[in-house]
């Protein structure tokens, strides 16, 4: 793009201009960086798309430089407030700055005609109390509201007279004789202007504006944590998803990290693409997605991970965390993302029932390079240690006959259901085998284990263009 056109001015306009502005700073290196992005993701939306951009105010007006070079500023539709947090007692002692408390939503459509369907929140129970203290014959609660309107005739509403009164009207006088005939017109008295009847039980509740105060953050004692620390609670990403497409349309998040856009569009019955850089996300999200039952990889595509056995040792040799996070989730555990050598010789668990007591764990410890009969004896300590039924050494090499007698001197974990060895070692090459993990019991979904499985929406052949 050059020049000034119908999306703007060039998106390297901008670019020279935010550089006068913020010189080589580490914010104008951000920008750079997502500028080419968003123009992609403007390239390939349809239409009749949207795009929302999260950020915080630090970022916000820069950003919406970018957006308005790319898409142009008539495309802009909003800048959506969510109060992501509160006010804390340390930020008030000795502060010098209104507290930040909210993050922005720069909200943009790539054509004129676009979908939104109105969310709207329940009505609060003082507001049912103050405003709907009449109750009819029915029993059914109702308030009485103004049939003028606004503006007194300037916005080319009807004046006539009705039931004795003249005024500028909300409806033509064809549409009040009929709500009159339907009772629900009421006059309090002769002469005094007629009110409408609105029934309680006839409104949706309160129409959500571009101020949303009511989706908490994900706080570290939240079900849905995964430890990312961007992570987006699954309310607001299912907020925009179904206020801007229908079902069975297409939502693309194009830096899915632990995959909350992905379940809350198949949740929502939406087709889906996600994309990110780390194997670490790919895991995580598989993990997510167990809970709509296990016919779902077959009907999702998942490129860039490793698919042969050479590719697995190619990983395993450039990259040891990467490798680590690919085995944990090939093993159908989350992943446990934490710095180097704080995990505790623990990369993943499985939780799983054998009975009809509290859930059980095995820890899963993954090795990249060589490994020998240390490594076994290193897991039968993290096993007791964290008192696991079970652990699991996953290697890159072929298990010797050492590590196999040092597994044995383990014993075996006994349940209702069999004998199992309480340490296994699994290779690379089983896992490419599809040869089943030796474990008792039904094996339980790492993130909501009570919660039922349910169907998903097929994935494949998924089309961004119109």
């Amino acid at each position: 793009m050059s020049g000034i056109g119908r999306r703007g001015g060039s998106i390297s306009d901008a670019i020279r201009s935010l550089r006068i502005l913020l010189g080589n700073s580490d914010m104008m290196a951000y920008l750079v960086m997502m500028a080419p992005r968003i123009r992609e993701l403007q390239r390939v939306l349809k239409r009749t798309g949207t795009i929302y951009l999260h950020c915080d105010p630090t970022a916000s007006h820069y950003l919406k430089l970018l957006m308005d070079a790319v898409f142009g500023p008539s495309k802009f539709k909003n800048e959506i407030i969510w109060k992501r947090t509160t006010t804390k007692n340390d930020y008030i002692q000795g502060a010098s700055n209104w507290p930040r408390v909210h993050d922005v939503l720069l909200y943009y459509s790539n054509g004129d005609k676009t979908t939104f369907t109105q969310p709207f929140a329940p009505l609060r129970e003082e507001y049912i109390k103050s405003h709907y203290g009449l109750v009819d014959e029915n029993g059914r609660k109702y308030q009485l509201t103004d049939l003028t309107a606004p503006g007194s005739g300037l916005r080319g509403h009807p004046r006539y007279e009705f039931m004795g009164v003249t005024r500028y009207w909300r409806y033509n006088q064809e549409k009040m004789e009929k709500l009159l005939s339907d009772g629900r017109i009421i006059q309090p008295r002769p002469g005094a202007v007629p009110r409408y009847k609105r029934y309680l039980d006839e409104m949706k509740g309160t129409a959500i504006g571009d101020v949303w105060w009511d989706i908490a953050p994900v706080n570290s004692q939240a079900r849905e944590r995964l430890g990312y620390p961007t992570q987006k609670p699954q309310a607001l990403l299912e907020r925009i998803i179904a206020a801007n497409t229908r079902e069975g349309e297409v939502v693309l998040d194009p830096f899915c990290g632990c995959g909350t856009a992905i379940e809350a569009a198949e949740s929502l019955g939406r087709r889906w693409i996600g994309i990110d850089i780390t194997l670490l996300a790919v895991a995580v999200i598989k993990n997510r997605l167990t809970k709509f039952g296990p016919g779902i990889f077959k009907q999702i595509k998942i490129t860039g991970e490793p698919v042969t056995l050479e590719e697995a040792e190619a990983l395993a040799e450039s990259d040891k965390f990467g490798f680590q996070w690919w085995a944990v989730g090939k093993l159908g555990a989350p992943p446990i993302e934490e710095k180097k050598g704080r995990d505790r010789g623990v990369d993943g668990r499985i939780y799983f029932h054998d009975d009809a007591g509290s859930a059980k764990h095995i820890v899963i410890s993954v090795k990249a390079g060589q490994v020998g009969p240390a490594a076994v004896r290193e897991l039968r300590g993290v096993v007791e240690r964290d008192h696991a039924a079970m652990g699991i050494l996953v290697t890159v090499r072929q298990r010797t006959s050492e590590m196999q007698r040092e597994a044995a001197v383990a014993g075996m974990y006994r349940s209702i259901n069999g004998a199992y060895p309480k340490l296994q070692v699994i290779t690379v090459e089983d896992m490419f085998t599809d040869k089943p993990i030796n474990i008792p019991g039904k094996k339980l979904n790492p993130y909501e284990p009570k919660r039922p499985a349910t169907v998903s929406q097929p994935a494949e052949q998924l089309r961004l263009l119109p």
